[in-house]
């Protein structure tokens, strides 16, 4: 997936590296339902909760964008958390909770997902919000 600015984007929704992030939170979600009932508080919850706060933290991060240093700081938290999220899926998958099939498409989208957030993080001018004393130039 390729991440492009695009003017008409008025929500964080309307990215696709954040339709990409919502998307995997729901089939992790899925997934761990097919978990043992005895990791209920430990791997189901841990990849849950990373699966969702990347999400989180790049919806926070487009609200931030006004601030090149706070939109940044947000994006490398939402990719941290992917990482967290990729770390969980390869413990799954070490535990046969996940099919060798299964795991690597999921590695594919947790990767796809943190070259999106990385290309924003490179050039995030693309992205922030100009300052009001740039937009009375213009």
């Amino acid at each position: 997936m390729e991440v492009r600015p695009d003017k008409r984007i008025s929500s964080f929704r309307g990215l696709r590296v954040y339709q990409a992030v919502f998307e995997l939170q729901q089939v992790i979600f899925e997934e761990s339902k097919k978990f043992p009932v005895e990791e209920k508080y430990s791997l189901t919850d841990q990849i849950r909760r990373s699966s969702r706060s990347t999400g989180a933290n790049l919806s926070e991060g487009w609200k931030k964008r006004r601030y090149e240093a706070n939109f940044i700081c947000k994006l490398t938290d939402a990719d941290a958390e992917a990482a967290e999220t990729l770390h969980w899926l390869l413990t799954a998958y070490q535990c046969s909770y996940l099919s060798k099939s299964r795991f690597i498409q999921l590695n594919k989208e947790c990767d796809e997902i943190s070259s999106m957030l990385g290309k924003m993080m490179r050039e995030p001018g693309k992205w922030t919000m100009k300052s009001n004393r740039e937009r009375m130039e213009d």
